[in-house]
């Protein structure tokens, strides 16, 4: 039998941090959908994290994404979002829009490109010096578009190079994520295509170097859940961007398209301790039709939602089963937590912590929104590039 209150445990010491970016402006590649109350600074990103984790209590962090996040003082910006009840989480980089990185960034042919990137890596560490901030993520567009265009293998020397100069900046209890993606924008081959090739630098760099698994960054059928209990195992899971993909990248909201994928994810993290250890879960996606802090909201909701049903799998009877080769049985259990509702559960660990049982219905009426387009009229709105 499960222990509830062990469950409700659990779930309250849930974290999922929240990016920065989710509540700019986001689009397709054809259109940006700009939006009333959109923030127009670093800061006011930082207002808007901080209500979704005065609503759902379960999103203490931001992410920033530089230089989207620059801001002159950085302590200033650590100290706001402090005196908002949140903190400064994950620096990311951008190595992907500019205009010397068309052929590539840290792999690129040239030396000099080549420096200019490692400079903002480096300078991300920085950044991170100053906000308190634990964790570097790195994610490289580079790659290829056609056969014979680079040298397969000396780009990976390069990447190897890089990831090296920036691994010896880091300074205790900081760690670089490596993230990858299958394809996109790099369409012959991608330089970080998937989890073997991050694992395999991460494995030469040392122990300060995890790889981030992006549920959205991988091939229609992968079974996402064997790479998470993989990297749990070799304790080489940095951490999770949680969003939502029907083709590719998609963006969408975490457990919107495939819930039942996030809670064989979830089911993997709990059962390899993931909950326990320094994994970081994070959302990465872009709202470009719905309302950016609902949705943010409704996906932390999501992610809880399937975290909870993970910890009420009966594991004993499911390890039972399985050692006696009772195939049915075992899918029955693992069914049988997947198909419980939750949300009562979740109610009530909400209440006990003194929240509104219903963080959505809470922000509709707590006149955020109507605040926020009146008052953020005039300047420039955060989306992709600013």
């Amino acid at each position: 039998m499960t222990d509830l209150a062990a469950v409700k445990a659990a779930l309250k010491t849930q974290a999922v941090e929240t990016p920065s970016w989710a509540y700019g402006n986001s689009g397709t590649r054809f259109k940006v959908f700009a939006r009333p109350g959109v923030p127009r600074t670093a800061y006011e990103k930082v207002d808007d994290a901080a209500r979704v984790h005065a609503l759902t209590g379960a999103a203490p962090s931001v992410a920033l994404h530089i230089p989207w996040d620059r801001v002159d003082d950085w302590g200033a910006l650590a100290k706001h979002a402090d005196e908002r009840g949140v903190r400064l989480g994950t620096v990311n980089s951008n190595t992907f829009q500019d205009d010397d990185y068309r052929l590539g960034s840290v792999c690129h042919p040239d030396a000099a490109v080549r420096s200019k990137a490692v400079r903002h890596l480096l300078e991300c560490v920085d950044i991170m010096d100053a906000t308190g901030s634990r964790d570097l993520k790195l994610w490289f567009a580079d790659g290829t578009n056609y056969p014979g265009q680079d040298d397969i293998r000396a780009r990976q020397d390069r990447l190897a190079q890089a990831l090296t100069e920036v691994y010896a900046r880091l300074g205790d209890g900081q760690r670089l994520l490596l993230e990858y993606k299958l394809f996109e924008p790099a369409f012959y081959t991608t330089d970080v295509p998937d989890w073997g090739t991050a694992y395999a630098h991460c494995l030469r760099l040392g122990p300060k170097a995890r790889v981030v698994v992006d549920t959205g960054h991988h091939a229609p059928g992968t079974n996402i859940e064997f790479i998470v209990a993989t990297l749990l195992r070799e304790d080489r899971l940095g951490g999770f961007d949680f969003n939502s993909r029907f083709y590719a990248d998609d963006d969408l909201m975490a457990g919107a398209a495939d819930p039942f994928q996030l809670f064989r994810i979830m089911y993997e993290v709990v059962r390899g301790g993931g909950l326990c250890a320094d994994v970081a879960f994070m959302l990465d996606q872009c709202h470009n039709i719905e309302g950016k802090i609902p949705a943010v909201i409704r996906s932390v909701m999501n992610v809880q939602e399937a975290t909870a049903k993970a910890l009420l799998v009966d594991r004993a009877a499911l390890s039972a089963a399985q050692s006696a080769g009772e195939v049915l049985d075992a899918n029955a259990v693992l069914m049988d937590a997947y198909d419980t509702d939750v949300r009562p559960l979740l109610r009530e660990v909400r209440e006990e912590r003194g929240l509104d049982p219903d963080p959505l219905g809470a922000y509709r009426r707590s006149g955020w929104q109507q605040r926020i387009e009146t008052e953020r009229v005039g300047g420039e709105q955060a989306g992709w590039g600013a």
